[in-house]
Protein backbone atom coordinates (compact mmCIF):
# COMPACT_ATOMS: atom_id res chain seq x y z
CA UNK A 1 0.00 0.00 0.00
CA UNK A 2 2.67 2.67 0.92
CA UNK A 3 4.66 1.93 -2.40
CA UNK A 4 1.63 2.29 -4.34
CA UNK A 5 0.67 5.61 -2.77
CA UNK A 6 4.43 6.36 -2.97
CA UNK A 7 4.30 5.40 -7.23
CA UNK A 8 1.17 7.65 -7.77
CA UNK A 9 2.25 10.93 -5.63
CA UNK A 10 1.83 14.10 -7.28
CA UNK A 11 0.15 12.31 -10.25
CA UNK A 12 -3.37 12.26 -11.63
CA UNK A 13 -3.97 9.08 -9.77
CA UNK A 14 -3.07 10.67 -6.83
CA UNK A 15 -6.87 11.84 -5.20
CA UNK A 16 -4.49 13.52 -2.34
CA UNK A 17 -2.33 15.65 -3.71
CA UNK A 18 -2.80 18.01 -6.97
CA UNK A 19 -1.16 17.03 -9.87
CA UNK A 20 -0.77 20.43 -11.31
CA UNK A 21 1.12 22.06 -8.77
CA UNK A 22 3.81 19.47 -8.52
CA UNK A 23 4.00 19.32 -11.93
CA UNK A 24 3.54 23.26 -12.68
CA UNK A 25 4.12 24.94 -9.47
CA UNK A 26 0.72 26.69 -9.55
CA UNK A 27 -2.73 25.64 -9.93
CA UNK A 28 -5.91 27.64 -11.00
CA UNK A 29 -7.67 26.68 -8.03
CA UNK A 30 -5.46 28.45 -5.87
CA UNK A 31 -6.41 27.87 -2.16
CA UNK A 32 -9.25 26.53 -2.55
CA UNK A 33 -8.43 23.14 -4.75
CA UNK A 34 -10.02 20.27 -3.36
CA UNK A 35 -6.23 18.62 -3.34
CA UNK A 36 -3.44 19.59 -1.11
CA UNK A 37 -0.78 22.11 -1.96
CA UNK A 38 2.27 20.79 -0.09
CA UNK A 39 5.29 23.51 -0.58
CA UNK A 40 8.66 21.36 -0.79
CA UNK A 41 11.07 21.93 2.28
CA UNK A 42 13.73 21.91 -0.04
CA UNK A 43 14.16 22.24 -3.72
CA UNK A 44 16.86 22.95 -6.65
CA UNK A 45 13.56 25.37 -8.08
CA UNK A 46 12.39 28.71 -6.85
CA UNK A 47 9.18 30.37 -8.22
CA UNK A 48 9.35 34.45 -8.29
CA UNK A 49 5.56 34.94 -8.77
CA UNK A 50 4.30 37.69 -11.34
CA UNK A 51 7.74 39.50 -12.21
CA UNK A 52 7.07 39.51 -15.91
CA UNK A 53 5.17 42.04 -17.51
CA UNK A 54 4.39 41.94 -21.10
CA UNK A 55 3.92 44.95 -22.41
CA UNK A 56 2.02 43.50 -25.46
CA UNK A 57 -0.69 42.91 -22.47
CA UNK A 58 -1.45 46.75 -22.40
CA UNK A 59 -4.82 47.46 -24.79
CA UNK A 60 -3.28 50.79 -25.56
CA UNK A 61 0.08 50.15 -25.80
CA UNK A 62 1.29 49.11 -29.86
CA UNK A 63 4.67 47.50 -30.38
CA UNK A 64 6.55 46.11 -32.92
CA UNK A 65 7.62 42.55 -32.53
CA UNK A 66 11.24 43.43 -32.34
CA UNK A 67 10.76 46.21 -29.86
CA UNK A 68 8.86 43.31 -27.94
CA UNK A 69 11.93 40.92 -28.28
CA UNK A 70 14.00 43.28 -26.85
CA UNK A 71 12.56 44.66 -23.85
CA UNK A 72 12.14 41.18 -23.10
CA UNK A 73 15.82 40.01 -23.34
CA UNK A 74 16.89 43.20 -21.50
CA UNK A 75 14.45 41.70 -18.54
CA UNK A 76 15.65 38.40 -19.19
CA UNK A 77 19.63 39.32 -19.14
CA UNK A 78 18.99 40.96 -15.83
CA UNK A 79 17.13 38.14 -14.05
CA UNK A 80 19.93 35.77 -15.32
CA UNK A 81 22.50 37.66 -14.01
CA UNK A 82 21.19 38.79 -10.43
CA UNK A 83 19.44 34.90 -10.02
CA UNK A 84 23.17 33.82 -11.16
CA UNK A 85 24.89 35.49 -7.95
CA UNK A 86 23.39 32.76 -5.59
CA UNK A 87 25.01 29.69 -7.40
CA UNK A 88 25.00 27.59 -10.74
CA UNK A 89 22.00 28.81 -12.49
CA UNK A 90 20.96 25.65 -14.92
CA UNK A 91 17.27 26.84 -16.17
CA UNK A 92 15.79 30.25 -15.82
CA UNK A 93 12.28 30.15 -17.57
CA UNK A 94 9.70 32.91 -17.76
CA UNK A 95 5.61 32.83 -18.28
CA UNK A 96 4.29 34.02 -20.81
CA UNK A 97 0.97 32.95 -19.91
CA UNK A 98 -2.23 35.84 -18.34
CA UNK A 99 -3.89 33.58 -16.15
CA UNK A 100 -3.58 34.29 -12.73
CA UNK A 101 -1.85 31.69 -11.62
CA UNK A 102 0.83 31.57 -13.98
CA UNK A 103 1.15 35.03 -15.51
CA UNK A 104 4.38 36.76 -15.31
CA UNK A 105 6.35 33.60 -13.25
CA UNK A 106 9.85 33.28 -13.45
CA UNK A 107 11.29 30.00 -12.59
CA UNK A 108 14.92 29.29 -12.20
CA UNK A 109 16.39 25.99 -10.97
CA UNK A 110 19.98 25.60 -9.59
CA UNK A 111 22.49 22.72 -9.26
CA UNK A 112 22.63 22.44 -5.72
CA UNK A 113 19.63 22.80 -2.93
CA UNK A 114 21.30 24.97 -1.18
CA UNK A 115 21.55 27.70 -3.93
CA UNK A 116 17.63 27.56 -4.53
CA UNK A 117 17.59 28.41 -0.39
CA UNK A 118 20.22 31.28 -0.34
CA UNK A 119 18.21 33.03 -3.46
CA UNK A 120 14.93 32.64 -1.36
CA UNK A 121 16.45 33.98 2.20
CA UNK A 122 17.58 37.04 0.19
CA UNK A 123 15.23 38.04 -2.61
CA UNK A 124 12.43 37.83 -0.32
CA UNK A 125 13.79 41.14 1.27
CA UNK A 126 13.77 42.50 -2.37
CA UNK A 127 12.31 44.93 -5.13
CA UNK A 128 12.39 44.71 -8.88
CA UNK A 129 10.89 46.65 -11.47
CA UNK A 130 9.20 48.83 -8.33
CA UNK A 131 7.33 45.67 -6.84
CA UNK A 132 8.55 43.44 -3.95
CA UNK A 133 9.63 40.56 -4.98
CA UNK A 134 7.71 37.02 -3.47
CA UNK A 135 10.50 34.17 -3.50
CA UNK A 136 9.17 30.45 -2.80
CA UNK A 137 10.32 26.82 -2.82
CA UNK A 138 8.97 25.05 -5.83
CA UNK A 139 8.08 21.27 -6.97
CA UNK A 140 9.25 21.64 -10.65
CA UNK A 141 12.15 19.65 -11.54
CA UNK A 142 11.26 18.52 -14.95
CA UNK A 143 10.21 21.66 -17.66
CA UNK A 144 8.98 19.49 -19.82
CA UNK A 145 6.25 18.19 -18.61
CA UNK A 146 5.49 21.27 -17.20
CA UNK A 147 5.40 22.93 -20.61
CA UNK A 148 2.67 23.14 -23.13
CA UNK A 149 3.76 20.95 -25.74
CA UNK A 150 0.57 21.79 -28.29
CA UNK A 151 2.04 25.53 -27.68
CA UNK A 152 5.25 24.57 -28.70
CA UNK A 153 4.06 23.21 -31.87
CA UNK A 154 1.95 26.19 -32.67
CA UNK A 155 -1.12 24.37 -32.11
CA UNK A 156 -2.75 25.39 -28.60
CA UNK A 157 -5.96 26.91 -29.02
CA UNK A 158 -6.09 27.98 -25.19
CA UNK A 159 -3.72 31.14 -25.78
CA UNK A 160 -2.07 32.65 -22.90
CA UNK A 161 -5.32 30.91 -20.50
CA UNK A 162 -3.58 27.55 -20.83
CA UNK A 163 -2.53 25.63 -17.80
CA UNK A 164 0.23 24.51 -18.76
CA UNK A 165 3.54 26.96 -19.27
CA UNK A 166 3.73 29.03 -22.08
CA UNK A 167 7.16 30.42 -22.00
CA UNK A 168 8.74 33.63 -23.13
CA UNK A 169 11.96 32.86 -24.98
CA UNK A 170 14.76 35.09 -25.19
CA UNK A 171 16.98 35.51 -28.17
CA UNK A 172 19.88 32.79 -28.88
CA UNK A 173 22.71 34.75 -28.93
CA UNK A 174 21.56 36.40 -25.31
CA UNK A 175 21.20 32.75 -23.56
CA UNK A 176 24.88 31.71 -25.56
CA UNK A 177 26.36 34.58 -24.06
CA UNK A 178 24.82 34.46 -20.74
CA UNK A 179 25.92 30.76 -20.07
CA UNK A 180 29.18 31.40 -22.01
CA UNK A 181 29.62 34.43 -19.07
CA UNK A 182 28.28 32.19 -16.10
CA UNK A 183 31.03 29.33 -17.17
CA UNK A 184 33.93 31.95 -17.35
CA UNK A 185 33.02 32.94 -13.91
CA UNK A 186 32.53 29.86 -12.24
CA UNK A 187 36.44 28.86 -13.35
CA UNK A 188 37.51 32.45 -12.37
CA UNK A 189 35.81 32.74 -9.00
CA UNK A 190 35.50 28.24 -8.21
CA UNK A 191 35.65 29.75 -4.25
CA UNK A 192 32.35 31.92 -4.51
CA UNK A 193 29.69 31.44 -1.82
CA UNK A 194 25.91 31.28 -2.65
CA UNK A 195 24.57 34.37 -2.08
CA UNK A 196 27.58 36.64 -2.28
CA UNK A 197 27.45 39.91 -3.24
CA UNK A 198 24.08 39.75 -3.99
CA UNK A 199 23.11 43.61 -3.45
CA UNK A 200 22.05 46.09 -6.05
CA UNK A 201 18.05 45.96 -6.57
CA UNK A 202 16.68 48.69 -3.85
CA UNK A 203 12.89 49.92 -3.15
CA UNK A 204 11.35 51.82 -5.99
CA UNK A 205 11.91 55.39 -6.41
CA UNK A 206 8.71 58.04 -5.13
CA UNK A 207 7.76 58.56 -8.02
CA UNK A 208 9.14 57.80 -11.63
CA UNK A 209 10.06 60.70 -14.18
CA UNK A 210 6.87 62.77 -15.24
CA UNK A 211 5.04 60.32 -13.16
CA UNK A 212 4.72 58.30 -16.02
CA UNK A 213 6.47 54.67 -16.06
CA UNK A 214 7.40 53.15 -19.59
CA UNK A 215 6.23 49.90 -20.23
CA UNK A 216 9.57 49.34 -22.78
CA UNK A 217 13.17 49.61 -22.49
CA UNK A 218 13.99 52.30 -25.08
CA UNK A 219 17.21 50.42 -27.22
CA UNK A 220 17.93 54.07 -28.26
CA UNK A 221 18.51 54.92 -24.60
CA UNK A 222 20.44 51.82 -23.88
CA UNK A 223 22.97 52.67 -26.23
CA UNK A 224 23.42 55.70 -24.81
CA UNK A 225 23.79 54.31 -21.35
CA UNK A 226 27.75 54.95 -19.60
CA UNK A 227 29.73 52.16 -19.84
CA UNK A 228 30.09 52.38 -15.77
CA UNK A 229 29.40 49.19 -14.61
CA UNK A 230 28.55 50.93 -10.73
CA UNK A 231 26.33 53.53 -12.82
CA UNK A 232 24.36 50.77 -14.69
CA UNK A 233 23.72 48.97 -11.79
CA UNK A 234 22.44 51.32 -9.46
CA UNK A 235 20.17 52.73 -12.30
CA UNK A 236 19.12 49.02 -13.05
CA UNK A 237 18.02 48.12 -9.65
CA UNK A 238 16.52 51.37 -8.42
CA UNK A 239 13.92 51.77 -11.68
CA UNK A 240 15.65 53.16 -14.56
CA UNK A 241 15.35 51.70 -17.84
CA UNK A 242 18.63 52.49 -19.67
CA UNK A 243 20.80 50.03 -20.31
CA UNK A 244 24.73 49.92 -21.93
CA UNK A 245 25.27 48.44 -25.34
CA UNK A 246 25.43 44.62 -26.39
CA UNK A 247 29.25 45.15 -26.79
CA UNK A 248 29.96 46.87 -22.93
CA UNK A 249 27.02 44.23 -21.75
CA UNK A 250 28.79 41.68 -22.78
CA UNK A 251 32.55 43.07 -21.42
CA UNK A 252 31.62 43.79 -17.94
CA UNK A 253 27.99 41.99 -17.35
CA UNK A 254 29.91 39.70 -14.47
CA UNK A 255 32.42 42.18 -13.82
CA UNK A 256 30.07 43.95 -12.08
CA UNK A 257 28.88 41.08 -9.82
CA UNK A 258 32.35 40.70 -7.99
Amino acid sequence: MAHHLASIFGTEQDRVNCSFYYKIGACRHGDRCSRKHIKPPFSQTILLPNVYHNPAHNPNAHFTDQELQDNFDAIYEDLYCELAKYGHLLELHVCDNVGDHLIGNVYARYEWEAEAQAAIDSLNNRWYAGRPLYAELSPVTDFREACCRQNENGECNRGGFCNFMHLRLASKPIISSLRAGQRLERRLNPANKAGDGAGGWQPPPDKEKNGVEDDLVDPGERRRRSASPSSRDRDRYSGGRDRGGRGERDADRYERRR
